[in-house]
């Protein structure tokens, strides 16, 4: 007797993760506040709806579909709930050292090599005495078999500036234009090492081609914007603010059309808080040493 589709799924699904050929996919996804904390604990929000059970069941069955080999989260309470989504015995699950509960993360499939650099901790612009300070970024170096290495650096910037010109007179847009003066030396240094690099994450940023952020990027080093040119079917359909920028010999690895935005089935606004707000962005890359 044959085993029912769903079954033969439900086991591919299951199956152990393995170190996989090339192409490999990378993905950025914000998990808006995944948490193991509590409703009502005095750290979070009072609008925050922590997820139950069956939210993160939910979740983890998407995160299974998606089966991306690296994938930058942000919006993360640290390893534990990130562990829910992508186990350990999978995945290897790095975090910033940032204090807060909205960090930046990085899971990658076992069989690449990764090696964690200093937080881009400069990404926190906002003086020491700050009540709610910025997201360190997540700065690594991965090995893939073969011996291609890929710098990643994994960013969340700062939010409210998504379409106003950079030196619109706003908090957030001064606060999201003093960041890209932190990226910008990140790049540039990558670009003198002459290595594969890619800074991805929610950028808060419509980046279309008449956005400033972008251009000012390319001036220290070219990049490609694996998003540009597209708009996102999140939740009925959007412009991109989650990007993943490709340099370096990086930019010949992307494999053609193969961007790809995973939606939810759900199609209710209700369930966002269940789900996310954001959609997993994910392409090919095809390293070479």
């Amino acid at each position: 007797m044959r085993a029912p589709r769903f079954l033969a799924a439900l086991l591919l699904c299951l199956s152990p993760l393995v170190a996989r050929a090339a192409p490999y996919k990378l993905t950025t996804w914000n998990l808006d506040w995944l948490t193991l904390r509590p409703q009502g604990d005095a750290r979070l929000p009072d609008d925050v709806t922590v997820r139950a059970a069956a939210d993160f069941a939910r979740l983890r069955r998407y995160a299974a579909f998606l089966a991306p080999d690296i994938v930058a989260v942000q919006e993360v309470d640290g390893p534990a709930p990130l562990a829910r989504l992508f186990p350990p015995a999978d995945y290897t699950l790095l975090f910033t050292r940032d204090h807060v509960i909205q960090r930046v993360g990085l899971a990658v499939r076992h069989g690449i090599a990764l090696h964690q650099n200093p937080d881009l901790t400069a990404l926190d612009v906002y003086p020491p005495e700050a009540k709610y300070p910025l997201r360190s970024g997540l700065d690594a170096t991965l090995v893939f078999p073969g011996g291609a290495t890929l710098r990643v650096l994994a960013v969340h910037l700062k939010t409210g500036c998504w379409d106003r010109p950079l030196t619109y007179r706003s908090r957030a847009c001064r606060t999201l234009r003093a960041q890209l003066r932190v990226i910008g030396p990140w790049v540039a240094a990558r670009e003198a090492e002459h290595v594969a690099f890619a800074v991805l994450g929610d950028f808060n940023r419509d980046m279309d081609g008449r956005d400033a952020f972008l251009p000012a990027l390319d001036q220290i080093a070219p990049l490609r914007d694996t998003t540009q040119g597209y708009a996102s079917p999140c939740w009925g359909g959007d412009r991109f603010i989650d990007h993943i920028l490709l340099g370096g010999p990086a930019r010949s690895w992307l494999v053609p059309h193969s961007l790809r935005v995973m939606v939810y089935k759900e199609t209710s606004p209700a369930l966002k808080d269940a789900l996310s707000d954001h959609c997993p962005v994910s392409v090919r890359i095809d390293p070479k040493p």
